[in-house]
């Protein structure tokens, strides 16, 4: 609102305020005497309020804008709801932040169990290639069994019972790999043999059995290509018996004892770590 729409009215309130005094010092016997005085004093109030907006339009070029009484405590409630808001905004971004911690975690497990899951695959077609590359035997071959065959060499028995594991037959094969260690201990695929007796014992959850598999596996420590997996599969079993210590132990003398083992090892070793909280 412009300040010459207030001119007229304000230069007049100011010559009655100059004429106030005059008109106070002048002795009346009216009984309105009183009532005109406190109008007086508020009039004049009302000028010192007008003089001011004159005086702050003048110096600003701009209406001036009287803000009710209640603004600061709406200021005050603005500024607590903003509080508020920030402290939401601030636990939500804390809960966002361990959800994607926990995805990266399960995205990594998945890449893990992808990587052996086609570690796997390739071992089984490389096996199924050299079986079929493999002369015909003149006479039937003994069923893959504890009771057949009692004469077949260790070389027999053992590719007995990897092809019980590589067709399925997780049973069969812990059953014949269990006979081969008890009659072949101490033949040079006697720690192989446990590692893949441990591999049938985890499958069924038999994680008592399946930690002295894979220690008698790793005793010494091969230096061989399935020796690394089988420290990870001790590991893991060792944090199934609520044994963590002992499985960040044993993932400590992975990290030195086969510092080139695969990625997919290491990555699984990553989260066995993970799991049992071992120290950074």
């Amino acid at each position: 609102m412009s300040l010459r729409r207030f001119a007229p009215p304000v230069l007049a309130l100011l010559l009655m305020a100059s004429a106030a005094p005059a008109f106070a010092q002048t002795p009346m016997g009216d009984p309105l005497d009183a009532r005109d005085a406190r109008r007086l004093d508020k009039m004049e109030q009302l000028l010192r309020e007008l003089r001011a907006i004159v005086y702050q339009g003048r110096d600003s070029g701009k209406p001036v804008v009287v803000q009710p009484a209640e603004t600061d405590y709406q200021l005050q409630e603005l500024t607590r709801r903003l509080a508020d808001l920030e402290q939401s905004l601030t636990r939500v971004n804390g809960a966002l932040e361990t959800s994607n911690h926990d995805l990266v975690i399960a995205r990594r497990d998945i890449e893990a169990l992808k990587a052996e899951a086609k570690a796997q695959a390739e071992k089984l077609a490389a096996a199924q290639a050299q079986a079929a590359a493999a002369p015909a035997p003149t006479e039937a071959a003994p069923a893959p069994s504890l009771a057949g065959a009692p004469a077949a060499t260790a070389s027999e028995s053992f590719a007995q019972a990897r092809q019980l594991m590589l067709g399925g037959d997780y049973d069969g094969a812990e059953a014949a790999f269990s006979d081969y260690v008890a009659r072949y201990s101490d033949s040079p695929k006697g720690p192989e043999a446990r590692y893949w007796l441990g591999k049938t014992l985890t499958a069924r959850s038999a994680y008592a059995d399946a930690a002295g598999a894979y220690i008698g596996a790793i005793r010494g420590w091969p230096q061989t290509g399935w020796a690394p997996d089988a420290v990870v599969e001790l590991s893991r079993a060792l944090i199934q018996l609520k044994k963590p210590a002992d499985a960040c132990q044993t993932l400590g003398e992975l990290a030195r004892r086969y510092p080139k083992a695969p990625a997919a090892v290491m990555s699984r070793a990553a989260s066995a770590r993970t799991q049992a909280k071992c120290a950074a």
